[in-house]
């Protein structure tokens, strides 16, 4: 992003309600969010705005869990009315933010919505090749200070001690960091999923975004153990290995975002999806999306939700006993003999 449309970036997302009110009129705010149909301002839920930074990332961002498409509010601009190059996006930015107008310059590159990162793939398997098992890692000492310590069936997440971190303003850093595979339904490597760790393994990395991927991710995830015929699907890396600490004998698919999750691609012996929702509106949407595909397919779809905000909260604040009889009523009744640790 160049200086210019970064700094107009980050002034739209400090008004981001105002910008959604103004060119997502057809929306509505729910919670921390703006949701929407699309960026063309149809009515609809399946895209939605952030509008206060938080631990999923700063504020202005969106994602269409229908398409996977996702931007900034530039992109918002340019969409909701239709503006084909950048200058008339800065043009109407400036207009909305009541900055001056600076005189002509050279037209920019057009900017276009990224609904993917087939360009990076090849650098993603290196970064995995790279790294290492998480047995005995700072990458295990992070996931176990969460809670998760049965981590059987994690062949696709990797450690890495000093992996490359590039913030928008600065310098290039590095910082061990937990590396996951992202593999489509032959298990081919489309991408990676990095959390940038902080020395010790205690925490995140003290860094602006922790989690950053990279690569073709829409339809692919981080598989943990082998799907057959039933599968559980969510967003993130953490709640995933969270409901496997009492689920240990089912299979896992982190699909990293609640635009992916909505996507993700159904492997052909699948008969019954649990979906582990996030208590957010974004988490809704991709439960609803979700569902409605599933069933397209004759899939039973079986939604898993938590009682704080996501799985690894309600392990973490309110112990595994809690998680377990949590989980234990919305399985279906022969999944709990099957899958279920029932160990007390």
């Amino acid at each position: 992003m160049s200086g210019i449309a970064h700094d107009l970036s980050r002034r739209l997302a400090d008004r981001a309600e105002a910008v959604c009110r103004h060119y997502l009129s057809n929306g509505r705010r729910e919670g921390r969010y703006w949701l929407v149909g699309d960026i063309r301002n149809t009515p609809g839920r399946s895209l939605f705005v952030r509008l206060r930074p938080s631990a999923k990332g700063p504020a202005g961002k969106w994602t269409d869990a229908a398409t996977g498409e996702h931007g900034d509010l530039l992109d918002v601009i340019r969409g909701s009315l239709g503006l084909p190059d950048f200058a008339d996006v800065a043009k109407e930015a400036r207009t909305f933010l009541s900055l001056p107008h600076p005189a002509p310059e050279p037209a920019a590159p057009r900017r276009h919505v990224m609904s993917g990162r087939s360009g990076a793939i090849e650098a993603a398997r290196r970064l995995f090749a790279m790294s290492q098992p998480i047995a005995g890692t700072l990458a295990e000492t992070y996931l176990r200070r969460r809670g998760i310590a049965l981590l059987h069936g994690t062949g696709n997440l990797r450690f890495h001690p000093c992996c490359y971190y590039k913030p928008d303003d600065g310098p290039t850093e590095t910082w061990p960091a937990m590396i996951a595979a992202v593999t489509d339904l032959s298990g081919r490597i489309t991408g990676v999923h990095r959390t940038w760790l902080a020395p010790d393994g205690s925490d995140k990395a003290p860094v602006e975004t922790p989690r950053k991927a990279m690569g073709d991710l829409l339809g692919s995830t981080v598989r943990i153990g082998v799907p057959d015929s039933v599968m559980a699907a969510g967003e993130g890396i953490e709640t995933m290995l969270s409901l496997r600490q009492v689920l240990p004998n089912i299979a896992m698919a982190p699909a990293l975002s609640a635009a992916h999750l909505a996507a993700i691609l159904f492997p052909p012996a699948l008969r019954r999806l649990y979906i582990v929702r996030d208590n957010d509106p974004a988490g809704d949407a991709a439960r609803d999306t979700l569902i409605e595909r599933a069933n397209a397919e004759g899939i039973e779809a079986i939604p898993l939700s938590p009682a704080l905000g996501d799985f690894n909260e309600d392990l973490q604040r309110l112990g595994i006993h809690a998680l377990r009889t949590g989980v234990r009523v919305q399985l279906a009744p022969e999944d709990v003999v099957r899958f279920m640790n029932l160990a007390p």
